[in-house]
């Protein structure tokens, strides 16, 4: 396991240990998206962590996609995301804000003016919202103008730049499972007739253009994409990936990112391509071997030794393992996620994961 435990440099930043902490929606902000204490002391416990990489992070009152979710758009959100990241730097932590517009995945319900959610294409994504009042159907998503796209482009930046003065390390530019990146980039929900639909060089053109601008607003070595290749959340498909994510790659490269950030779908060969074809540092959340769900430490050090990857991610072992380094140091043992608790709720489930005596 010495491997999990070697430094990393990553943009500016000098990583302990190869150990990510993975995004993962909790659902424990209030209704206008601040965080709240309990939040900071949550990441708080996982400052050990090579690099804690947030929730998501709505970028705007549009972007959201799902209740109780924070946002990165208000001076008071920015205020409330200052008391998380010093907890996490007292602790001698690093951390990133995932940015997450989650596009064609929203509802009126979670808009001030009711409104359609945006969406590259007027294509739903066949999933549902949860509600205390019920599951709600996504419906048609109203398809974004030239204009819709250029605010989205703008927001993601003006979003990084709360970011930073939030005190956060730098930004994840969430490019995976489904939501408003991924859905520009697939085929199967961008059927665009434009200069961003299309071919493949029209469908990469709004993921270029964020991470130009948000490179631009605050330094691309503060910057990371997440992606998910081959990937089916929320009603996506991509019927090009290899050579979609080849072009993207070779379009992103020059920006000299902090790093690409890949959540691996069952094809290692594709993994193995991608490491190839990316110059910069790589992170990659495993795809769990059959025998362990989800992924295990022993998972991440084999990426590590097949080359495949300079950090892991894990999500469900750092939510319910605060202390994870420690315990990957002596073999475990390793808490049990309670599922019951993932979204919503109080301190029950996360926080109060206990670490070893």
């Amino acid at each position: 396991m010495q491997e999990l435990f070697e430094p990393l440099s990553a943009g500016k930043l000098e990583l302990p240990n190869r150990l990510v902490m993975a995004p993962m929606t909790r659902s424990r902000a209030t209704e206008d998206g601040t965080v709240t204490e309990l939040t900071a002391e949550y990441y708080r416990q996982r400052a050990g962590a090579g690099l804690i990489i947030t929730e998501g992070t709505q970028p705007s009152v549009r972007g959201q996609g799902y209740i109780l979710t924070p946002g990165l758009h208000s001076e008071d959100q920015v205020a409330a995301w200052r008391g998380v990241t010093d907890a996490v730097h007292a602790e001698g932590g690093r951390i990133f804000a995932q940015l997450m517009h989650a596009g064609r995945v929203g509802h009126p319900v979670l808009y001030p003016d009711g409104g359609l959610p945006l969406g590259p294409s007027p294509l739903a994504s066949g999933e549902r919202l949860f509600t205390p009042d019920g599951m709600l159907d996504h419906p048609v998503p109203r398809e974004m103008t030239l204009d819709d796209i250029a605010r989205a482009v703008e927001e993601f930046a003006a979003s990084a730049r709360n970011a930073i003065e939030a005190g956060f390390d730098g930004v994840e530019l969430h490019g995976a499972n489904g939501y408003l990146i991924q859905q520009f980039l697939a085929d199967g929900s961008n059927t665009r007739t434009d200069a961003y639909g299309g071919g493949i060089e029209n469908r990469i053109r709004f993921a270029v253009e964020v991470v130009r601008a948000v490179s631009d607003a605050v330094g691309a070595e503060r910057v990371g994409l997440r992606v998910s290749p081959g990937g089916s959340s929320q009603g996506v498909s991509e019927s090009d990936t290899p050579e979609l994510y080849s072009a993207l790659i070779a379009a992103l490269a020059p920006y000299g990112l902090a790093y690409l950030h890949v959540l691996e779908e069952l094809n290692r060969d594709l993994t193995h391509r991608i490491r190839a074809e990316w110059p910069g540092v790589l992170i990659l959340n495993p795809h769990p071997t059959a025998r362990s769900f989800p992924a295990a430490p022993e998972d991440g050090v084999q990426a590590l030794r097949d080359g495949v990857a300079d950090a892991v991610a894990f999500g469900e072992l750092w939510l319910a393992n605060p202390d994870l380094p420690a315990r990957i140091r002596v073999g475990g043992p390793y808490n049990e996620a309670d599922q019951a608790t993932f979204y919503g709720g109080d301190h029950r489930g996360y926080t109060d994961y206990p670490a070893l005596v």
